[in-house]
């Protein structure tokens, strides 16, 4: 009898080590975008970053975030299986092509100039006319822009990530770049510029919105089940509500 439940218990502890060893693999991709996404000794931080970490930890899941321009980032996300992406928004043309987890980051974003183009106050968008603009390409808020006249090439300079477009900006080959309030202090620190260099001037209603922690399309369903789960439980914690509200603490 003895022999028998050791001979039992190691036939299950065999069988639930080959259906961990079965659990495919996950991948987790995004940019840099302080303060939501940084780089900290060599490892992927940030506020946004913080919540996909305590959503893979509920979920009981481990895998390593890769750091991408953006549109490299979303095509990993769009053409590979069990991949996850953030910070994505979650515009009607990107719905039905990924499985979204949850929000992860609140964004207020808008238009940014040098502190020193006291000559650049616009009161709306339609005021961009004649004036150029740098944004993330793939990002939504190319669309946005196009949607106010601009177009891509012409007023609308597409940089690989955030940090591109604000040597965009810097080095005078545009007028303004789309970015949050909250993020201007984590940049100039990023790129050793004086506090207050740049100036948030105008918040873009199409451009505040919540984005999300998102799966590629072809993800396995009893991954989505654990991070969909594991997400609902992360929004109870204190950490998830200090996030979700920070741009709106932060508006000037």
């Amino acid at each position: 009898m003895y022999r028998y439940l050791i001979v039992l218990s190691m036939v299950v502890l065999s069988v639930a080590c080959q259906a961990e060893s079965q659990q495919p693999a996950l991948r987790i991709v995004t940019e840099l975008s302080p303060p939501h996404q940084t780089l900290e000794n060599g490892d992927v931080a940030g506020i946004s970053t913080s919540i996909v970490k305590a959503v893979l930890k509920q979920a009981g899941l481990d895998a390593r975030i890769e750091v991408y321009p953006w549109a490299r980032a979303y095509y990993i996300a769009s053409h590979t299986p069990n991949v996850l992406i953030y910070n994505m928004a979650r515009t009607p043309e990107r719905e039905t092509e990924f499985h979204w987890i949850g929000p992860v980051a609140s964004y207020r974003l808008g238009l940014t100039r040098l502190a020193e183009r006291t000559d650049l106050n616009p009161s709306r968008p339609e005021q961009l006319q004649n004036y150029s603009v740098a944004a993330q390409r793939d990002d939504f808020a190319v669309e946005v822009l196009e949607s106010y006249g601009l177009k891509a090439g012409r007023d609308i300079q597409l940089a690989a990530d955030i940090l591109e477009s604000w040597r965009l900006l810097l080095n005078g080959k545009v007028d303004y770049v789309i970015d949050d309030a909250m993020a201007i202090p984590d940049t100039e620190q990023q790129l050793k510029l004086p506090a207050g260099t740049v100036r948030f001037v105008l918040a873009i209603k199409e451009l505040e919105q919540q984005t999300y922690l998102a799966a590629s399309k072809n993800t396995d369903p009893a991954l989505l089940q654990k991070l969909l789960g594991a997400h609902q439980q992360v929004q109870r914690q204190q950490l998830y509500q200090q996030v979700m509200l920070a741009p709106h603490q932060a508006q000037p």
